[in-house]
């Protein structure tokens, strides 16, 4: 008996090595991105080591007042003549409509200078927050495409003072009023609140369904009677998001994104593919340049009449860096192609953030360690990239929060099997 199910194990083994050599073919695998992308990546390249690189020395960004207007338009003209421009803008607008994986490789490509602002990147074109694309036609009129224009700025309102890692638990509330909504609330670290025209607020409109069709966004005008930009939070990273407050601002129920209830689950979208690119992608992005000037360096510092090069506690700083980086980019490719293929990637994308912007946190530490003092100074990017990849831990959902929830939901799911 035994020997049979040996045999038809054996069976079933050749049929399925047999179904992989038709799908796969005599070449077995591809793990190289596609021509088209590997030609994107290479564009993309050019012109950060062309036109960024060489502005670190004169400019390093501020988040609140942006890239100056002579460094900017120069630059946003030269995206525009190699068809980068607003990238993640569907075509039928006017934009590039690049699907995540392309925007995944334009952003790690992007993140090896620090001459662009960390979450504040217009010179691929005007930020557009996609929850707009949820316009109805009246909206798209008066909201998406003044911001396409340029003409209007508008910032993304959710985090609070007690709901931050858990949105669901926020206290902003909307109140319907005949055909207004009553907001009131706080909102905290609100980037780009100082200058914007509206605010996307994400504010509970049912107490007993919450997350689960009980919270709306809003289109607030920031000139509204009862909008108050209380205070700035100075951060470590350079830039002072806002603090707002809400006291019984009459929002027009015309002004609700979608529909009534709904608006958690636009947000939660368009924070999973920036949890994918912005914090999986750039930290990618960074610890790759981190690693190359460890390594050029290491060949030019001699100390004890040897480079640093031969020695093997920086050689080793240099193999672990490379194997993370490694790891991690396959990781980020993977996460984006499948939320292209339409797949759930939630589990996925909490890896990616997890290991990413921790990964990058190593490799560039050990970069300035590599460096000694000179790392420690203003000279090189290292210190910069340092303090903004620490806030990544912690914003857009912290660490230890996704490492509870992903846990959670590979445990619930082994239960269910």
């Amino acid at each position: 008996m035994e020997r049979i199910e040996r045999l038809k194990l054996r069976d079933k083994t050749s049929e399925a090595i047999e179904r992989s050599k038709a799908r796969f073919g005599e070449l077995g695998m591809d793990f190289d991105l596609p021509e088209e992308l590997q030609m994107l990546k290479e564009t993309v390249r050019r012109f950060v080591d062309r036109e960024l690189i060489p502005l670190e020395r004169e400019y390093r960004p501020g988040e609140e007042e942006g890239m100056p207007e002579h460094l900017l338009k120069p630059l946003q003209e030269k995206t525009k003549a190699l068809g980068l421009w607003m990238l993640d803008v569907p075509q039928e607008y006017g934009g590039a409509g690049l699907d995540l994986l392309s925007r995944c490789i334009i952003t790690e490509e992007l993140s090896r200078s620090v001459a662009v602002p960390f979450r504040h990147v217009e010179i691929f074109g005007p930020q557009v927050r996609p929850v707009l694309f949820h316009c109805n036609e009246d909206q798209k009129e008066r909201f998406l495409f003044p911001v396409l224009r340029g003409e209007m700025q508008v910032c993304f309102a959710q985090t609070e003072p007690d709901a931050g890692s858990d949105p669901a638990s926020m206290k902003t509330r909307a109140v319907r009023d005949g055909d207004y909504f009553i907001v009131n609330g706080t909102k905290r670290f609100i980037s780009g609140a100082g200058r914007a025209d509206y605010a996307q607020v994400m504010a509970v409109t049912d107490p007993e369904k919450r997350a689960r069709g009980g919270i709306t966004c809003l289109m607030v005008d920031m000139k509204s009677p009862g909008v108050i930009l209380e205070r700035q939070w100075p951060t470590m990273m350079g830039d002072a998001p806002w603090q707002i407050v809400f006291e019984d601002v009459r929002v027009p129920a015309a002004d609700v994104i979608g529909k009534v209830g709904e608006g958690f689950s636009l947000g939660q979208s368009w924070i999973q593919e920036g949890r994918i690119r912005g914090h999986g992608a750039r930290p990618v992005g960074i610890a790759q340049r981190a690693l190359d000037m460890m390594i050029d360096y290491a060949h030019h510092r001699v100390t004890f009449g040897r480079p640093l090069a031969e020695r093997q506690a920086v050689q080793f700083m240099v193999a672990d860096s490379a194997m993370e980086l490694h790891a991690a980019r396959l990781m980020v490719y993977e996460c984006a192609w499948r939320h292209d293929r339409g797949e759930d990637v939630r589990n996925l994308s909490y890896m990616v953030k997890i290991t990413c912007a921790e990964m990058a946190g190593r490799v560039v530490d050990r970069s300035i360690q590599v460096h000694g003092g000179v790392g420690l100074t203003r000279d090189l990017p290292l210190e910069w990239w340092y303090r903004q990849l620490r806030s990544i831990r912690i914003t857009e959902g912290a660490t230890e929060v996704l490492r509870w929830r992903l846990a959670q939901n590979l445990m619930r799911a082994r239960k269910h099997d």
